[in-house]
Formats: C-alpha cells, structure tokens, sequence
C-alpha cells in the first residue's frame, strides 16, 4: 500500500485534521471515499492504525510509527513535485498558519493577502490565536509567535526586531501617577495576558530585576489588553509591534522607559526544516522581507 499515495496522503489528512469527517471537507472527498482509503490502507498493512470512537481517535501504536513514515514520503513527494513547481515560478498547495491576533490582524494578515496576490494557485489558511498551538499536533505549517523556543524539535527563524515595553494611556498616569521604579508596580492596576491572576515582569540591566504583579485585569486576547490600555484601565506589557505607532500618536505613553524589559523574539516556527515545503519557505522569506522594511522604532 506504500504506492498508493492517494490513501498516504488521505491517511496524514485525517491525522491532521482530528477526524474522517473533517479531512474528507478538506480533501473535498465524500466521507465514504476517506473511509474506504483508510479500510484499504489497513487491509493491505494488517494492522490497525487508528481507533476510533464517535468522539474521538487515536492513533495505535503502529499508526503513529507509520505515521512518521508517511510524513516523510509525502515530504519527499513534495520535494519532487517541487523541482517543477519551481522552474515555473508557481507556489501551490494550501499553507496553514497561525498567529497571535493582534499581530496577526494588524500585520500578517495584510501580508498574507499581497502573498496570495503574487501566488493564485496558493491558498492561505490563516488562525489567530494567542493560544500556542502543537504544529505537529494541529496541522499548520507555521506559526508566527512572540518569545523563546521551548520544543527542540522545530525550527525558528527570526524574522525581525522586536522589544516589549510598558505602556498605559496619558489619562490613567493623570490619574494614578506614573511609576518612578519597578517596584512601584505592585500599586497599579496592571493588565495581564493569560489565565492567571499574577505575573512576573522581567527587567533587565545590570542586574536582573523580577516583579510580581497582581493583575486587575486579565485577559486571553492581546487585542483586549490593547483596547485596555487605550482606555485607561491600567498598565500592560505589550510589543512595540503592536503599540508602536499608538506611542508615537501620544495615545500612548511609555512607563518606565529607562527600564528595560525583557525581549520576546518574534519568529517564525516550523517542524521540518530537510523537507521544507516552497510555500513555506518563500512565505517565510516574503515576511522577514517585508517585516524588517516595516520595522521604525
């Protein structure tokens, strides 16, 4: 069944994808035909590689060894079809990425749409989420994300500058007064991106300065944070990607600028690096391009 590649590549589908139903709406395929492939695929191996509930699948054992193989022959389908793709100066395919949602709505969607512009036969899949999402678990081929790699088993690749500062809006320091030092953070209202009601900022310098703050206000959603800020109700730690030109616009102000806090790299992350598709690749290179020129702060 190995030269089947139709029921290899329906098979990482439906692995990907979580589920028959929903790589069969992906594959445009009927459900029928995806079950049938699968049937097929197991028949001819003698094993079974899913096990499957109307709730949910697993992958067996096998299947997730095998799994890791089909991985590879597609990426090296891939890899041939490519060497054509190229030589015609085509990128196709469907490249899925995830970002988070204010970066991702205020910079990679507008560049994933001048992408697709110089690329028709290319889909873009774009998900924004502050959410940091499994790559190999979820299926998409990159992700844009703020701060240090922890899995050593994907690839970063930096895309441009970026440093975090502390902000809040001209009417909030009005009324709360601005903090002369680090320390002075425990008596403001400090707005917190996550689930927890207290975080520690990091400052830097000649010697590393660590705060607990409690937050007054919390949220999953940096956009939220963002329209906080603006509104007066605190102080948060956000990216100059994303309050930049609100600083420069004197929406809003910088606290603690002779502090600095510790930076949060904005990369590009990627599982396979030997077999990386060309629509990644160029993807990739398209948004450190044109990030980099964008970059002024």
């Amino acid at each position: 069944m190995l030269d089947d590649l139709p029921a290899l590549a329906t098979f990482d589908r439906i692995v990907s994808a979580g589920s028959l139903s929903a790589a069969a709406r992906e594959l445009d395929l009927s459900l029928a035909v995806v079950s049938k492939r699968l049937a097929q695929l197991e028949s001819g191996l003698g094993v079974r590689l899913l096990q499957r509930t109307t709730r949910r699948q697993a992958l067996t054992e096998e299947g997730t060894l095998f799994h890791a193989q089909v991985v590879r022959i597609l990426a090296e389908v891939q890899q041939a079809e490519a060497l054509i793709t190229q030589r015609r100066g085509a990128v196709s395919g469907l490249l899925r990425v995830t970002a988070p949602a204010q970066f991702g709505r205020q910079w990679v969607a507008p560049l994933a749409a001048l992408f697709h512009a110089q690329h028709k036969q290319l889909a873009v899949q774009l998900e924004l989420s502050d959410a940091v999402a499994n790559l190999l678990d979820s299926g998409f081929d990159l992700a844009i994300r703020f701060g240090s790699l922890a899995d050593s088993s994907l690839i970063a690749r930096e895309l441009a500058p970026n440093y975090r500062v502390l902000c809040a809006s001209p009417d909030y320091l009005a009324r709360k007064g601005a903090p002369r030092a680090p320390a002075d953070l425990v008596h403001h209202c400090c707005i917190l991106i996550g689930s927890q009601p207290r975080a520690e900022w990091r400052f830097v310098g000649a010697e590393e300065n660590i705060v607990r703050v409690d937050g007054g206000l919390i949220t999953n959603d940096g956009s939220a944070t963002h329209a906080w800020a603006l509104g007066g109700a605190g102080i948060a730690l956000k990216s100059i990607w994303d309050v930049g030109d609100d600083l420069a616009a004197g929406r809003l102000v910088r606290v603690l600028p002779e502090h600095t806090v510790a930076a949060a790299p904005l990369h590009a992350i990627y599982p396979h690096k030997q077999h990386l598709a060309p629509r990644v690749r160029l993807f990739v290179e398209f948004l450190r391009e044109r990030l980099q020129q964008a970059w002024r702060w």
